[in-house]
């Protein structure tokens, strides 16, 4: 008897000895794993601050603008992209604005509004609350940079710019082929030259595809294949397969080099709270993006190619991105059916001596 109660003794040691082993092999991993995450998600903080501070960029303002709290509050971006054409380290010295995007977002309807401003739309330069002359908008920047490129933007629309995000375009290079492409529906086959300038060597064919960082480029500034109003709305697409594919969980592992990368080609006047307030309302929801286009006709003054917006779509457009901003009004009212700002594009226009109120207070 006593020896059976002897080997019942063993069995169930040995059966505990064994739990114990399968609840380690369980375990071991399992905080072998966590703590591999909170080493890289320290590195990734401080990767991130270290970055953020060195892109930091604070711009004078001549009218004051209140601060909001991305996570409650509408709030509104500019986004630039200028050529690398520069001497200085960060390539963003005074050069003329290539792109110019327009974006709100907005909390509480769960809603981004996006819209490209044409670069040769003609426009009154506003710097210190004065217009200082009249040009193509992109000039601004080579003028004053981003405070006047923001100034020049919200006297414009009638809107205001709470953050802006200067990039070179080797930032959005970098960053595609760090996520390893982007899906984009290229429109037409057609070959452009590479960020080098060494001509034919991108070759794109029409179609749904994944596209590296070079490819993305080539189709995101080509003027070969449309207009400059449908090459700012190509632009828009681009940021938006950049961010879906960010914000997708096989991306994490490539955020350290996305945020080096980011850091080492931008200007912000957004600090560390700023961004992780918005990376909380990004995390916390999925936004409706909504791509507005101008309607435009061309003409030339004084020997320049320029745009003018059509009163109605600029009148409209403005109207939604006034009410996106607005927490008491719905974007939804903006637009009557037959606006369709996603789909409204235009072609050039005949009347080429029409002239723009704008330009008749000008002369």
């Amino acid at each position: 008897m006593s020896k059976n109660n002897s080997s019942r003794s063993n069995i169930r040691r040995s059966s505990k000895k064994k739990k114990q082993r399968i609840i380690l092999a369980i375990l071991i991993p399992f905080f072998i794993i966590v703590l591999v995450g909170m080493a890289y998600f320290a590195k990734l903080l401080a990767t991130t601050e270290n970055a953020i501070e060195a892109s930091y960029h604070e711009v004078k303002r001549t009218t004051p603008i209140a601060d909001v709290d991305p996570i409650t509050e509408p709030v509104s971006f500019l986004i630039l992209g200028v050529d690398n054409d520069q001497d200085d380290s960060r390539s963003l010295g005074s050069t003329r604005a290539d792109s110019i995007i327009y974006a709100t977002v907005n909390p509480i309807t769960r809603k981004m509004n996006m819209v490209s401003i044409p670069r040769d739309t003609y426009v009154p330069i506003m710097q210190d609350n004065q217009i200082v002359k009249y040009d193509r908008i992109n000039s601004a920047y080579a003028l004053g940079e981003e405070s006047t490129m923001i100034e020049t933007v919200e006297s414009w629309l009638d809107v205001p710019i709470h953050y802006y995000a200067t990039f070179n375009f080797d930032a959005f290079l970098e960053i595609i082929d760090a996520l390893g492409g982007i899906e984009m529906d290229v429109p037409i086959t057609f070959s452009e030259q590479d960020s080098s300038g060494k001509l034919g060597t991108i070759h794109l064919e029409e179609g749904l595809q994944t596209l590296n960082g070079e490819e993305a480029l080539a189709l995101a500034r080509t003027r070969k294949i449309d207009n400059d109003v449908e090459r700012g709305h190509r632009q828009q697409l681009v940021i938006q397969a950049i961010m879906k594919k960010a914000l997708s969980v096989g991306s994490i592992p490539q955020y350290t080099d996305i945020v080096e990368t980011v850091g080492a080609n931008m200007r912000t006047n957004m600090r560390i709270g700023d961004m992780t307030a918005l990376a909380k309302t990004g995390l916390n929801s999925k936004f409706e993006m909504k791509s507005h286009v101008f309607e435009w006709s061309s003409f030339t003054e004084r020997g320049m190619d320029l745009i003018k917006i059509d009163p109605t779509s600029f009148a409209n457009i403005q109207l939604a991105l006034q009410n996106s901003l607005d927490p008491s009004l719905s974007d939804d009212s903006a637009y009557t059916d037959d606006d369709n700002p996603e789909e409204t594009t235009s072609s050039d226009s005949s009347d080429q001596d029409t002239k723009s109120p704008d330009l008749e207070a000008a002369d």
